[in-house]
């Protein structure tokens, strides 16, 4: 559903985007990760032809952005970080406003207004001017007009930010929901744990360049070359002196448990629990430590940074 190659983008010697490479299939969502400036925004500039590339190419929904950009305009929805509300307008003009602009019949602009503003919450304040809403409102009025055209593609630029939890919630259900085997959405944005709940597919991009990309899990093994486990006591060790098996490495101790990692779980783990039993310490639990989001990330920015200089 999207594609790129090498799609590139300078402003005069400066390359805001670099040989950026992406494939995301229909049914997928992607989470574009990275710091302020890394070039995710411009990427999202590119693919809706907002931006012509300086090389490279892309394709949107089957069309290609330099040659057909009318087609890529046509199946994109868009949530960018500037949301173009017009205060003066009631919710109900807006989203007509715009209903109108991509061709939708009266009938189905009163329908899909209706639909959207009900799911969002926002059917109480359709005659409301812009300018009175809240910023959360705000956001949920611009994603609202984003999926007016049910278009197959969504571009989504921190689609909830500013906006309380249960409003979050219902963002992040929302997304879940529009993914099908007929669309495909990108989401730019800083909440690691939303991106981690959300996402089939992450990509950290850190100057202009894509540094790390696969599925939340395929990112955590790379990152985590042996396997973490932690064993919790039913009882305090009481400074008892553990002896591990060959293989188990001790990272940390507490008062009732021990974090320790191993490259070969499947043989050490067996032969750990019998040992620390035979040692007389009843074992409660035994749970493997699998590293987060932001580990990957950090270690990914960090690590990039680090070879840069």
């Amino acid at each position: 559903m999207i594609e790129t190659e090498n799609l590139s983008k300078a402003f005069n010697d400066f390359w805001a985007v670099s040989g950026i490479n992406l494939r995301v299939e229909a049914g997928q969502v992607l989470a574009l990760l990275g710091p302020n400036g890394a070039g995710k925004t411009t990427t999202v500039r590119l693919l809706t032809t907002i931006l012509r590339p300086t090389y490279g190419r892309a394709w949107v929904a089957g069309y290609d952005v330099l040659n057909q950009p009318e087609k890529v305009r046509s199946s994109v929805g868009v949530l960018t970080e500037g949301h173009g509300l017009y205060p003066r307008m009631s919710a109900d003009e807006y989203l007509d406003f715009f209903a109108r602009a991509y061709r939708l019949s009266a009938h189905e602009r009163k329908q899909r207004i209706d639909e959207l503003l009900a799911f969002f919450g926002l059917a109480e304040a359709r005659r409301k001017q812009v300018g009175q809403f809240s910023k959360g409102m705000r956001q949920k009025l611009a994603l609202a007009r984003a999926l007016l055209h049910k278009p197959p593609v969504l571009l989504l630029d921190e689609p909830t930010s500013a906006m309380d939890p249960a409003s979050a919630r219902l963002v992040r259900d929302a997304i879940l929901e529009l993914r099908s085997n007929e669309r495909t959405i990108i989401v730019c944005t800083h909440n690691l744990s939303e991106a981690e709940e959300i996402a089939d597919q992450i990509a950290i991009i850190n100057h202009g360049k894509i540094i790390l990309q696969g599925s939340p899990q395929q990112l955590k093994v790379a990152l985590q070359e042996k396997a973490r486990f932690r064993v919790r006591f039913a009882s305090a060790l009481n400074g008892h002196r553990l002896s591990l098996v060959k293989g188990a490495e001790l990272l940390q101790q507490g008062e009732n448990w021990l974090l320790y990692q191993t490259a070969q779980p499947e043989s050490v783990n067996p032969s750990l629990i019998q040992a620390l039993t035979q040692q007389g310490l009843p074992i409660l639990t035994i749970e493997e430590q699998v590293c987060s989001l932001e580990e990957v990330y950090l270690h990914a920015i960090e690590g990039e940074l680090k070879d840069g200089r």
